[in-house]
């Protein structure tokens, strides 16, 4: 995706070319989707503008609720280097130059990048891990709330797995992947890491997480990064709900990769349990605060 080109069109935009908008979108509603179902680069960048325009400013400013401020301020805006982002950095660097080739069971939608069930660890870092800058977000979510008892749906390389842990020591945290090859990868980063406390299930999700789930009293902090399908999507928050607690925190990613996924998200944020939710465009997050009397959304530059 061509960042400069999104940048100028949104300078466009502001300036109060709406008649750009208008022939975007007539472009983009003939653009094919992308592979296996997720939106073209077109329609991606289209939708992208659309959310920067449309959102919230990322200072706070207008936000009426006290928890979600304080999220913006703490949080979000938080830009402090933690010495953890170098730890996991300089491991994203090496994985990044990795030519080696796995095998890969892929129980989801695929990459984005490949059909194939063959790529290389640089390609599985580039296109399947998380960017630093979500990364870090979620590092900063735990740091701050503190949340017990982790699952991670999706471990991949393990690199967001590595950051929630060194955000929350104490945390019991569960990272579950499909590809036998790329969890072996995981183990070995939490080794060089050394935060091998951290529990990797390997296998189809929807038998691992429900035989997990079944021995956990609550789910604090959810992480759902596996299967970018409405149908698994939705199962998966079905299956996580009744460990929610009233501070839990479920966060979705790539809420707007496809149709599907953006029908699956606006299905659970409507879902009468859900008290607040917050679209950053990459990821969702979901709340259950009773504290929010009437549901609310945001949506918020990030």
């Amino acid at each position: 995706m061509n960042y400069f080109l999104l940048n100028k069109l949104y300078i466009q935009f502001e300036s109060g070319k709406w008649f750009i908008n208008f022939f975007l979108y007539s472009l983009f509603q003939n653009t094919p989707l992308g592979d296996r179902g997720m939106y073209s680069s077109l329609q991606l960048a289209f939708k992208y503008i659309n959310y920067c325009i449309g959102s919230s400013n990322r200072k706070g400013h207008g936000i009426h609720s006290p928890f979600v401020f304080d999220f913006i301020k703490n949080v979000l805006n938080d830009k402090k280097e933690y010495a953890d982002y170098q730890n996991v950095e300089s491991i994203r660097k090496e994985l990044l130059k990795n030519r080696f080739v796995l095998n890969i069971e892929d129980y989801g939608a695929g990459s984005s990048s490949s059909g194939s069930d063959q790529r290389s660890i640089a390609s599985i870092a580039k296109h399947a891990v998380k960017p630093k800058k979500y990364s870090q977000l979620l590092y900063r979510i735990v740091k701050y709330y503190k949340p017990n008892t982790i699952i991670e749906l999706g471990t991949s390389l393990g690199l967001t797995a590595s950051y929630l842990l060194l955000a929350n020591p104490d945390a019991n945290i569960f990272t579950f992947e499909g590809s036998a090859e790329i969890a072996n990868k995981a183990r070995r980063i939490f080794k060089t890491l050394e935060i091998e406390k951290i529990k990797l299930v390997e296998g189809n999700f929807d038998y691992t997480l429900p035989t997990v789930l079944y021995n956990l009293s609550s789910v604090d902090f959810a992480f759902i990064d596996g299967n970018h399908r409405r149908e698994p999507t939705e199962n998966y928050f079905q299956w996580l709900l009744p460990k929610a607690n009233n501070n839990s925190i479920f966060i979705f990613d790539d809420i707007h990769w496809s149709k599907e996924m953006e029908q699956a998200w606006d299905n659970i944020t409507e879902h009468s349990s859900v008290r607040c939710s917050i679209d950053l465009f990459f990821i969702g997050i979901i709340l259950f605060r009773q504290e929010f009397k009437e549901k609310q959304h945001f949506t918020i530059q990030f």
